[in-house]
């Protein structure tokens, strides 16, 4: 028989894997009699886990969400913490999706009620980029605020503070308006908290940084919810940080012909087409926020090339070698300029 403090861990995470285990069930699985399952569901209970008799023709045992968090050593803080985490894992889509859910779903279940309601307001969309950097951190509170307003649709009313400006409104004594909008989505990219909502006052899909957004109280009017554009929010996301209005491509596409195999060109692409020309020749189609970005992307691969098309970024390929040239030019000669000049 094993020893009662690993026999009390091994009969909690069996509470843990399923709603409702029959008493002789536990035995069984444990090896020991029904009576003493009995004093360790008693010991449990003692430590702060709530552990509810199923009744019915066998009698069982299930664990319920109870009136305080057992001794897990988490405070309410750390709980919610980790319950948001783990449910930003299971949305990422990276390998371990699966694993947080149910990590999850065993947090959840022991939360007292006040705690439960909090993390099932949370509604979170994951975007991460491959080039994911740290990013100024999003205060916890205003997360909760944020996403009781997305559950419950309702308009929010804040202060954001971008780079530049914001207007000012004469009838509120020259102080800054808040932002109207209709939250639908909690997005992290690239290591940052993101607001996507429609702005009322703009009427156009907008994306805030949480870390810069301080709610004013109270909520607004309950709305219907818009669907984003195209339908996926990720989709659409991925859009606006590239410079597109729509959730299709890069504002500025441009096709060439690289003098490298196809293979080689695609293992460092994070979207474009690749089309196989020859062993050692291939086709490439790829996007970019500029025109010059993308004379810039090109060029990365080491290898000549050739412009398709179209002549925007025919120019900016031009341009963008007469820069190089200069720049190349040692230091005091003075008809570099000249020999370079367009």
């Amino acid at each position: 028989m094993p020893k009662t403090s690993a026999r009390l861990l091994s009969l909690l995470s069996l509470l843990q894997a399923r709603r409702d285990w029959p008493g002789q069930a536990l035995a069984e699985r444990l090896g020991v009699s029904a009576r003493t399952v009995r004093r360790d569901v008693d010991r449990l209970r003692e430590l702060g886990y709530p552990i509810a008799a199923v009744k019915g023709p066998d009698g069982g045992y299930r664990l319920d969400a109870g009136a305080r968090l057992p001794p897990l050593l988490f405070d309410d803080d750390q709980a919610v913490a980790l319950a948001v985490a783990l449910r930003t894992a299971a949305a990422t889509g990276a390998g371990i999706g699966e694993a947080a859910a149910r990590a999850l779903t065993t947090v959840r279940q022991v939360m007292p009620a006040r705690l439960r309601h909090r993390l099932d307001a949370l509604r979170i969309t994951a975007v991460e980029p491959a080039d994911r950097r740290p990013g100024p951190q999003a205060d916890p509170r205003v997360l909760m605020e944020l996403s009781a307003a997305v559950h419950a649709c309702e308009v929010l009313r804040f202060d954001h503070s971008p780079a530049y400006a914001p207007p000012r409104d004469e009838a509120e004594g020259g102080t800054a308006r808040p932002r109207r909008v209709e939250p639908h989505h909690l997005v992290t990219w690239g290591g940052r908290w993101y607001l996507v909502g429609w702005d009322l006052d703009r009427a156009d899909w907008r994306t805030f940084r949480v870390d810069r957004i301080v709610p004013r109280a109270p909520t607004g009017p309950r709305f219907t919810p818009r669907e984003v554009p195209g339908g996926d929010v990720a989709a659409f996301v991925a859009a606006r940080f590239r410079g597109s209005d729509g959730p299709g491509g890069w504002p500025c596409r441009g096709e060439a012909v690289l003098a490298l195999p196809a293979s080689v060109v695609a293992g460092h692409l994070r979207d474009g087409v690749v089309e196989e020309l020859g062993p050692d020749r291939c086709r490439l189609v790829l996007g970019a926020w500029s025109w010059v970005g993308l004379a810039a992307a090109v060029g990365r691969f080491d290898a000549d090339f050739e412009i398709v098309g179209p002549q925007e970024f025919r120019d900016a390929v031009a341009g963008l070698a007469r820069r190089y040239a200069r720049a190349a030019e040692p230091p005091g000669d003075e008809g570099a300029a000249l020999r370079h000049s367009p």
